[in-house]
């Protein structure tokens, strides 16, 4: 055991010069390390919310909104299929609670009725041992013609649970535009996503570009008919401008195009007025459509709607044919950037609403910083010289490995970039501690080996020979631990998780490896006749 090669020596020791290396930036400030040559490793360690402070934003999938705004889309797919030959007659279609419901005129059609909205049950998913599907509605056809879809349970909760996912990926893409270093976006629980921003200075627009929905639209306005009037055609809608009074305007329901038809949004300038505006570029499919659409309706105006609300209504003077065009809506230069990131990082699949949110200051990150390095070396030295008395020249040894360790698990912190929270720094002090009970261990196997006759190089080396089962045994069942904790927590937790874990693997390292080959080096230079332990 206390024999190595050269090229494992080497091996060994380049380990732990990489590992100083890489964590060696950690200890001097970003203008510094900049200045470094290049080949010198420059990145450092991402430090959490509760170190740098920043925004912290907790927020809930509005299910009514997202259930109301499904069930009046279900109704337009409910007309269009009734619609079809041979036509069937109905009245009274509409959303009534948590589903939409209409009453057949001729009973001999309830069974065309049963097979024209079956596809609209929606099938969201099946099981992967071949159990029931999951559909997102169900569907009555009763007797007397009243034939009701209304959400199952089953089915809106794995609409939330897809919603949830979608969301993360869009919200993602919307902050990484934005330039926030890191951000933590989690799932918590079944409809709420908690997201962190450490080190941002304006969490106001965080919460904008976070929480809108940013869902595009493009209508043709109806100007036969006015927005107060009693009376509108089936399937029409009034949305409001963001004008102060507001405008109102009658739109067709049916959207000519959606925000998925963008390729590209970039915040410009208007080349007649200056003013910032928002040019778009349209898919080939999305610019065709949209060419024969403006095509056929020359001089009449179409809306531009963004979240329920209309931005502009521009008159279509001539056809649109290049697949391209801007949006104007008295922006800002800074509103206008905003608007391009939220439509190429695409909407949101429903409304999301601030359940919690908190700014932490960037003085109480210093605190918990400057408290967190008291704790390390408060237990760091009360360890090491611990480990000094009871086990002498052994004892330095393992304070070495010790520091080692932890200078290895910064690195890999660093290298990984991985957030470094206030439960981090305590998943490091544990891990000393750990790392410390490694090295009791194989020093009490020594002793005792010493204590049963054996000389003194003959008791190390069986010392650590016999010590490694019992260490690795118990590392692996931490190690399980932590990963249960990382797979089953969340935020604290998971900070907690990632650094003990990685700190079990660094400590399994010098335990088999780094404290053996100090051991043998020195055994090699004092060639010990005895052991004094």
């Amino acid at each position: 055991m206390l024999h190595f090669t050269r090229w494992k020596m080497i091996a060994i020791l380049a380990v732990v010069v990489v590992g100083l290396l890489a964590a060696l930036p950690n200890l001097f400030s970003k203008e510094t390390v900049q200045s470094w040559p290049s080949w010198v490793p420059k990145r450092q360690m991402v430090l959490g919310l509760d170190l740098q402070g920043g925004a912290y934003l907790l927020y809930e999938v509005d299910r009514q909104d997202y259930v109301q705004k499904r069930l009046r889309s279900l109704v337009g797919d409910i007309r269009k299929a009734m619609l079809q030959e041979p036509r069937i007659g109905y009245s009274g279609l509409g959303v009534q609670g948590q589903g939409v419901q209409l009453r057949v005129r001729d009973l001999s059609q309830l069974d065309e009725v049963r097979k024209r909205l079956e596809p609209l049950r929606n099938q969201l998913s099946t099981s992967a041992l071949g159990g029931t599907a999951v559909n997102e509605f169900d569907l009555n056809v009763g007797s007397d013609g009243l034939v009701q879809m209304s959400y199952s349970e089953a089915g809106l909760e794995q609409r939330i649970r897809q919603i949830v996912d979608q969301s993360i990926e869009v919200i993602g893409r919307r902050i990484d535009q934005l330039g926030t270093v890191e951000p933590s976006i989690q799932r918590q629980g079944s409809d709420r996503i908690l997201v962190e921003a450490p080190g941002l200075d304006d969490p106001e627009r965080l919460k904008t570009l976070v929480g809108q929905t940013a869902q595009l639209t493009f209508h043709l306005v109806d100007t036969g008919v006015s927005p107060t009037a009693d009376t509108r055609k089936p399937g029409t809608i009034v949305l409001n401008s963001n004008d102060n009074p507001p405008v109102p305007y009658v739109l067709e329901e049916a959207p000519l195009l959606t925000g998925e038809d963008l390729t590209d949004a970039q915040a410009t300038f208007d080349q007649r007025t200056n003013e910032p505006v928002v040019s778009f570029r349209l898919s080939s499919s999305g610019a065709r459509v949209f060419g024969d659409v403006t095509a056929k309706n020359v001089n009449r105006p179409f809306a531009i709607v963004l979240d329920d609300k209309v931005i502009s209504a521009p008159v279509i003077r001539e056809p649109i044919l290049g697949g391209s065009g801007q949006i104007s809506g008295n922006f800002s230069i800074q509103s206008a950037n905003d608007l391009a990131i939220l439509l190429r990082a695409g909407s949101l699949p429903a409304k999301l609403t601030i359940v919690e949110e908190r700014n932490v200051g960037p003085g109480l990150g210093a605190d918990s910083i400057r408290s967190g390095k008291i704790a390390a070396i408060i237990g760091t030295a009360a360890v090491c010289a611990f480990m000094v008395m009871t086990y002498g020249v052994l004892g330095w040894i393992a304070n070495i490995a010790v520091i080692v360790n932890v200078i290895l698990i910064f690195s890999i912190v660093t290298i990984l970039g991985a957030t470094l929270s206030l439960p981090g720094i305590a998943g490091v002090i544990i891990t000393v501690g750990t790392a410390v009970d490694s090295n009791v261990l194989i020093y009490e196997r020594i002793r005792e080996e010493y204590r049963a006759g054996r000389s003194a190089i003959a008791s190390i080396d069986a010392g650590f020979h016999k010590a490694l089962g019992t260490i690795l045994d118990a590392n692996v069942t931490t190690l399980i631990a932590a990963l249960v904790l990382f797979y089953m927590g969340s935020g604290p937790i998971r900070g907690f998780a990632v650094t003990h874990a990685i700190g079990v693997a660094t400590t399994m390292f010098t335990a088999f490896t780094f404290t053996r080959l100090l051991v043998a080096m020195w055994v090699r230079w004092r060639r010990p006749t005895k052991i004094t332990l």
